[in-house]
């Protein structure tokens, strides 16, 4: 990385020398009168097109994990019944001890349950969506002739919105095993689509503060000191850096929620988890509800990518020096962010990945000087 930033501070040193080379492509000697620099400040408003694709979860319970339940609401039992599952005694028995009015089924009766679902899933409807923003933009060009120039692209960084689509669920499924004493009764079929959080309910989801500068070469159609307006078209690469990276505080809070779900399950728990399950997503967990360890930790990255970017615009020459410039780009850039919830004692709890199609078109107007 050194080495490259070297060689381009080099590149950047050797431009003036190469303007008074004698070779016919770079000389100014060719009678033409351009002036090698331009800068032009004005606004850019950035416009993604991309659409939210889907978040992929994984979480630290695994297919076939065989976990304790300990104390569960009657009435949490009842809600994650597998409706398909027929009667048995143990399911005539919860119902019994719902009609005496007995609120828990207490951990020497709960047994133990082999859950499944948790691993791994898709939630298709889900995403992200970068929302529009406009900020200052500032455009320096180096010409190697009148026609070919280098262009970097910069700004100042906006805080972007990301806006969260769909509701975020996880396909709970578990076989749970009754005792009575020394006897196991029959098993009972849990299955249930537990709501974690809705990605649209508490305005956007997340922010990031988009570093985005790009190198474009371009060519410029027409000539100095002939005609006025020039259209231009160029090509090159975007670099996109994401600092400053915050969640919706009701997000994290349900995510954190979520953390407890999956810690509970860990801790040997698992009638907390669903219980949890059961709350309404913007709500806090209550404490005799938490899992036995530290509150789950929330985190949010996202990748650094490079990006092509094409661009067609226009200059018009007030004079010698001073222009107006507008100009419309399209970079195809695509990221990738991941959120984990994690604590001390269990590590990562819940790990989501999801692609953010930014794809952004780029209108700029600015007024500029050459030099």
């Amino acid at each position: 990385m050194k080495k490259s930033v070297l060689c381009i501070a080099a590149s950047m040193a050797a431009l003036p020398m190469l303007s008074h080379a004698d070779s016919p492509y770079f000389s100014l000697k060719d009678g033409d009168g351009f002036k090698r620099f331009s800068v032009s400040v004005g606004a850019l408003h950035v416009m993604p097109q991309g659409k939210a694709q889907p978040f992929h979860v994984d979480t630290s319970v695994k297919n076939g994990e065989t976990a304790k339940v300990g104390d569960i609401s009657i009435d949490a039992v009842k809600a994650n019944m597998d409706p398909a599952m027929d009667p048995n005694i143990s399911t005539w028995f919860v119902g019994l001890l719902d009609k005496l009015g007995t609120s828990t089924l207490p951990a020497g009766l709960s047994g133990t349950a082999e859950i499944n679902g948790l691993q791994s899933w898709d939630n298709q409807g889900t995403g992200l969506e970068a929302d529009d923003v406009t900020t200052l933009g500032i455009m320096t060009n180096y010409f190697f002739t009148d026609n070919i120039s280098l262009e970097m692209k910069a700004g100042i960084p906006p805080e972007v919105d990301l806006n969260g689509k769909g509701k975020i669920y996880a396909p709970f499924a578990a076989i749970a095993t009754p005792e009575l004493g020394i006897i196991d009764l029959p098993e009972i079929a849990m299955k249930n689509s537990l709501l974690i959080t809705d990605l649209e309910a508490y305005g956007p989801a997340a922010s990031a503060r988009a570093w985005t500068p790009a190198f474009e070469f371009q060519y410029h159609f027409g000539k100095t000191g002939v005609n006025k307006f020039r259209p231009y078209v160029g090509l090159g690469v975007m670099y996109a850096y994401f600092n400053e990276l915050e969640m919706n505080k009701n997000v994290e809070q349900d995510l954190i929620k979520a953390g407890h779900m999956i810690a509970n399950i860990k801790d040997g728990q698992a009638g907390k988890a669903l219980e949890i399950g059961e709350l309404p997503y913007g709500t806090s967990v209550p404490d005799n509800l938490k899992s036995n360890g530290s509150t789950p930790k929330v985190k949010l990255e996202a990748t650094d990518v490079f990006a092509p970017v094409a661009t067609a615009g226009f200059t018009y020459d007030f004079n010698d020096t001073w222009f107006a410039v507008g100009s419309v780009s399209y970079a195809h850039l695509k990221n990738e962010t991941t959120i984990t919830v994690s604590n001390a004692e269990h590590g990562t709890l819940i790990t989501s990945k999801a692609d953010i199609e930014v794809n952004p078109i780029l209108a700029y107007a600015g007024i500029g000087m050459r030099f």
